[in-house]
């Protein structure tokens, strides 16, 4: 299966990290101000656009690298970056391929990328940059200090975003245990499962640009993405019958990604994603939960078995008042089982209500 352009990108962005071969070869190239068009694969469709050069299939070396790029025309590594193939070679890629670059190598790279699909690597002399062409995406390379100190500037936004979505969880929560949630309740925790989804997304980004500099920006990452609970997924789950229709939840979670940064903010779309019709009053309604979410927090409970238990029970409420022969008579719940879910359903309800009222 092909890869999206941009899987294919965040792939190369790890293959030319700080740390890797690649990285100190493109470095050592740009400290010795000559330029360079490296393609980053091989294949027939590769073969049929290379004029000239020569043929040399040695092992790959930061060393190597640089001295061949000293030479004109461009140089040819293997797909897993362990050989370098050929070097001084004139690439002709399709003229009619459309290409928005003005310099001679960088249209040359950016159609070679689209024409053969690999990856291609050009070094401006000039410039004194490194950019990247993946299917038609151009990606600037950048020093370790900027990128970091964007990541930094993300992760502080991650921590405002990560404190504030444990609050209107928590109330989320003991809305549903008193069995007074509203479709604003619902909103705005979508709304900030969204937000920390993103900015997460984004410092993951820099972690993979950064290599062996991104080091502490993952730990921190990884620190402030722990113990999220359930996303949104199950949340969609858990109030999918408030339309007319059932909510289709792949369907809703694209919505979710596909809102603009405008949208993002208004309440309204988000209600708007669950099914409910715009309105003055649409984010003061009651609404009534199934189960899923709060169930999911249980760890030992399955999900299959916990569908099974929302299915038997069609609701929170009624779930929550069951008693363990209740929870006993559902398929493939034995004793055992029943306890746990009781006593996790207990726990969740006694830690909802202290956190809402202390």
């Amino acid at each position: 299966m092909s890869k999206s352009p941009e899987d294919a990108l965040r792939a190369t962005l790890a293959r030319v990290a700080p740390g890797t071969e690649l990285r100190d070869g493109l470095e050592r190239i740009l400290r010795g101000r000559t330029g360079a068009l490296i393609v980053l694969g091989h294949d027939r469709v590769v073969d049929s656009i290379c004029s000239g050069g020569f043929d040399i299939n040695i092992a790959f070396s930061p060393t190597r690298l640089r001295e061949l790029a000293k030479m004109d025309g461009a140089i040819v590594c293997d797909k897993d970056g362990s050989n370098i193939l050929r070097a001084g070679v004139q690439l002709v890629p399709d003229h009619s391929i459309p290409t928005q670059e003005s310099g001679t190598r960088h249209r040359t790279a950016e159609r070679v990328a689209i024409q053969t699909g690999f990856p291609v690597v050009s070094v401006s002399q000039s410039m004194h940059i490194i950019a990247l062409y993946v299917q038609g995406i151009r990606y600037l390379l950048e020093g370790s200090e900027p990128v970091l100190a964007r990541g930094n500037q993300a992760l502080a936004t991650l921590e405002r975003y990560r404190s504030r979505l444990d609050q209107v969880t928590s109330a989320l929560s003991a809305a549903e245990i008193e069995a007074v949630v509203t479709v604003r309740d619902v909103a705005a925790v979508l709304q900030r499962q969204e937000m920390v989804r993103r900015i997460s997304e984004e410092i993951a980004q820099y972690v993979l640009e950064l290599g062996a500099d991104g080091r502490l920006l993952a730990l921190q990452l990884d620190e402030l993405s722990a113990g999220l609970g359930p996303g949104s997924d199950l949340l969609l789950k858990d109030y999918s019958n408030l339309g007319r229709e059932e909510l289709d939840i792949d369907a809703a979670l694209k919505k979710l990604q596909n809102l603009d940064s405008t949208d993002l903010i208004d309440l309204g779309k988000f209600a708007a994603i669950l099914g409910i019709s715009p309105g003055i009053d649409s984010l003061e309604a009651v609404v009534a939960p199934k189960g899923h979410r709060l169930l999911a927090g249980i760890k030992s409970v399955p999900r299959a078995v916990a569908d099974r238990l929302v299915n038997n029970f069609g609701g929170l409420q009624r779930l929550m008042a069951a008693n363990i022969e209740d929870l006993m008579a559902v398929d493939g719940i034995g004793e055992q089982r029943a306890r746990t879910v009781r006593e996790g359903l207990s726990r969740v309800a006694e830690s909802s209500l202290l956190d809402r009222f202390l």
